[in-house]
């Protein structure tokens, strides 16, 4: 599942399906001198995020990173992520029948919500059936299509999910359409509190008090005040399935990314991931623990080849402007990719060409697939192939039509060198030829950037995908795919996607070298289609005040299953 980011969209969020990776090194906030500190009892631990959060604090309805890291905080599902990034149970055991067409949870008794009910299993049934419902208005239908009548359900064509069975109040059953190998890292495992819901409809939940105003969860931290796009304030859960939390509370905070060095200086931010302008000088404060990972996600540029009909639930490619091959390639020689990242990002990062971070280990070798390195004179030669030309001697190429021809580009605000690093990538393609200029006339903020991609009035954007722990694409680039932002897709690509979750006819075959034969043909695809332009694999920077310990990083971001841990020491 996939999270949106602020510099972009990371998401994630998320829910989608996403990268098995070879990476575990998690690493902690514990310093060195560990043995010379003494353990706090409470207290209160400050999380800062440089955007404002859009405040819907539902995992089956949230969007983006924003809204994610208070999640975090609050709930939990059935499964967790475990060091190897493999599911593994949580909330919940499971067991899959010989033929792997049947997943049975069983729930740990005793589970509370924040007021005091029990989880049942009808919690996740019923998260399940309104994510399925045809008025769901979330993006993870792709995280229930597994399940048995789920499609009939969302098409109306069903009064009720065929797959699902509640066997008792702790167990629930589910069979599924076919065998799928990534099931578990697939399949939506996050409960819904269906007894505090009460009769809301599925379209109308995201907007709801019960999400926007008092949300409950069964997570570690239960929430104490909402200030919209500002702040949330969480207090000890002590009902807690593991055990009473060590903190008092975490406190969600919004910064100004520009000021993000001070405030962490000053101890107004505890926990961060910090911006990585200002990593050079945030990584030497003497007061914090600086941290840095791998990250599972990446950024990058996309096109937008046309637009989501909601109605048929796909992708329709509408769009000429950005469908000639050659041009895109271009757009993607003229930048300078390296030197953005050491420019803007302290040298976090390297680019990448394919929407799989290496950190997986379903990610191609660079040497089976086109690096589109720095080149100026092959972006130019490549317009000039495909008929971008200067024909009137304004120093800038009209489209093959001869009509004037300009980018129009889409970036958010947020950090203090928002404006440059657009800037960069315009001045980039206007060295080729190309004319650009902001959508608009300006940086968007970040919830004003989503709408705007989201609703495709844009033509070409700067985003970001966090990705989970499993490779299969399906949430992203599938032609049904709400979140396919780009708006792309093709029958081989699908065809690929849909195989990469099968079992190998051979069952003597390795799964994952089977899976990633198919991934590889898959990469190959998109690296030389190029959608979009995948720009950087992302390394998160985390500063974490050194009185904060418990606090491991993954190549998620924070390791939500240890937060219970967070402790204070002097």
């Amino acid at each position: 599942m996939k999270k949106k980011s602020g510099l972009l969209l990371l998401s994630i969020i998320l829910v989608l399906s996403a990268f098995l990776a070879a990476c575990s090194d998690k690493t902690s906030s514990d310093g060195k001198d560990n043995g010379e500190k003494k353990t706090v009892e409470g207290g209160t631990v400050t999380f800062g995020f440089t955007q404002p959060f859009k405040g819907v604090l539902s995992y089956a309805y949230y969007e983006g990173e924003d809204d994610a890291n208070a999640l975090q905080f609050m709930h939990e599902g059935l499964l967790k992520t475990n060091d190897q990034l493999v599911s593994e149970p949580n909330l919940a055991t499971y067991e899959f029948s010989d033929d792997n067409k049947k997943l049975t949870f069983k729930i740990k008794k005793g589970v509370k919500w924040h007021d005091g009910v029990e989880l049942k299993a009808e919690d996740m049934e019923y998260a399940w059936y309104l994510i399925a419902d045809p008025a769901y208005n979330g993006a993870r239908f792709s995280n229930v299509a597994m399940i048995k009548g789920a499609q009939e359900y969302h098409d109306k064509k069903a009064d009720k999910i065929e797959g699902i069975k509640v066997v008792d109040d702790y167990t629930i059953e589910v069979t599924l359409t076919e065998p799928q190998v990534n099931v578990l890292e697939n399949i939506w495992t996050y409960p819904e509190p269906k007894h505090y819901y009460g009769d809301l409809k599925a379209d109308k939940v995201s907007e709801a008090d019960q999400v926007r105003k008092t949300p409950i969860g069964v997570g570690p931290f239960k929430v104490k005040k909402i200030v919209p796009g500002e702040s949330i304030e969480f207090e000890r859960f002590d009902d807690y399935w593991q055990g009473k939390p060590a903190l008092d509370g975490v406190i969600y905070k919004v910064i100004d990314g520009s000021l993000a060095s001070g405030l962490i200086q000053n101890g107004e931010v505890d926990v961060i991931e910090a911006p990585k302008d200002q990593w050079g000088t945030i990584k030497e404060l003497d007061n914090i623990n600086p941290k840095t990972v791998d990250a599972m996600s990446y950024s990058y540029i996309g096109f937008k080849f046309g637009h989501y009909d909601k109605k048929a639930g796909k992708v329709v490619m509408d769009n000429p402007k950005y469908q000639n091959k050659n041009l895109r390639q271009a757009m993607v020689y003229a930048i300078d990719r390296q030197a953005f990242i050491d420019n803007f990002a302290n040298g976090l990062g390297k680019p990448l060409n394919t929407p799989f971070p290496t950190v997986s280990w379903a990610k191609i070798p660079d040497d089976q697939i086109n690096d589109y390195k720095f080149d100026q004179a092959k972006a130019k030669s490549l317009l000039d192939e495909a008929g971008y030309k200067d024909v009137d001697g304004d120093g800038f190429r009209e489209d093959p039509d001869g009509k004037p021809f300009t980018i129009k580009f889409d970036a958010m605000s947020g950090v203090e060198t928002s404006e440059a690093r657009a800037q960069f990538i315009l001045q980039s393609w206007e060295d080729v030829g190309l004319k650009a200029e902001l959508n608009g006339g300006s940086l968007k903020e970040f919830n004003l950037f989503y709408d705007t991609v989201e609703a495709d009035k844009t033509e070409v954007f700067m985003g970001a995908w966090g990705l989970a722990n499993d490779p299969d694409p399906s949430g992203l680039w599938l032609s049904t795919d709400v979140w396919n932002y780009q708006r792309w897709f093709s029958e081989k690509s699908d065809e690929l996607i849909k195989k990469g979750v099968q079992y190998p006819k051979d069952s003597s075959q390795d799964i994952q070298d089977y899976r990633k034969e198919i991934y590889y043909e898959w990469q190959k695809i998109v690296n030389d289609e190029l959608p979009t332009i995948f720009f950087e694999q992302r390394e998160d920077a985390w500063a974490i005040n050194k009185r904060v310990e418990g606090v491991k990083i993954d190549p998620f971001g924070v390791t939500p299953s240890e937060i219970y841990k967070w402790h204070l020491v002097k």
